[in-house]
């Protein structure tokens, strides 16, 4: 098996390479990520991946594009529904070409180590498009292991970002914070 890994970032690699490694399985690290905004925060990311690969002595591919128009024209119409309709699939198809265009045979994604993603969806879309593209896709529910990751992330003194990655789940994350402040602004 040749397997290339959708990676979103440092902390979340942690633990799926970690376990693959425990399996025999040895993982190429695929950063694609438009999805990320601001652009210091996808640059922060990025660096963290780079720096934590070079660490641990496994390779790394680096599709650098950061993406703030083109995700914006394609998640204005339904934000609600970014994640789905644009974040996961733009990510696991990038995946998926490079695969199917540089030898891969399988792929896979730490998406599914979160367990704030929308975790059956990434199972069945990684899937399609892999069969798409000819390719196989490696599902493991990570999530048994996203605590024990996140704790090692610490220790290595990894940046913990603190939202998924868009502007939109970074206002998510604050959504307390506006409520409470728009109610004293009364």
């Amino acid at each position: 098996m040749k397997l290339l890994m959708h990676t979103c970032c440092a902390p979340c690699s942690v633990y799926c390479i970690d376990s693959l490694r425990e399996e025999g399985i040895e993982p190429t690290v695929y950063w694609y990520n438009p999805n990320i905004h601001p652009y210091i925060e996808y640059k922060t990311r990025r660096d963290t991946l780079k720096e934590y690969t070079k660490n641990i002595g496994i390779e790394a591919i680096f599709h650098d594009e950061y993406g703030l128009d083109e995700f914006c024209k394609n998640v204005v119409c339904d934000l609600e529904n970014r994640c789905i309709n644009y974040c996961y699939k733009v990510r696991l198809e990038d995946t998926a070409k490079y695969a199917r265009d540089n030898g891969y045979d399988t792929i896979s994604t730490t998406l599914l180590v979160s367990p704030y993603q929308k975790h059956e969806f990434i199972y069945e879309l990684g899937d399609k498009i892999a069969k798409e593209y000819g390719l196989e896709f490696l599902y493991r529910d990570f999530r048994v292991g996203f605590r024990q990751g996140q704790a090692k992330a610490r220790e290595l003194g990894l940046y913990m970002q603190k939202y998924c990655g868009c502007m939109f789940s970074e206002e998510e994350r604050y959504k307390n914070h506006i409520e409470k402040d728009k109610k004293m602004c009364l």
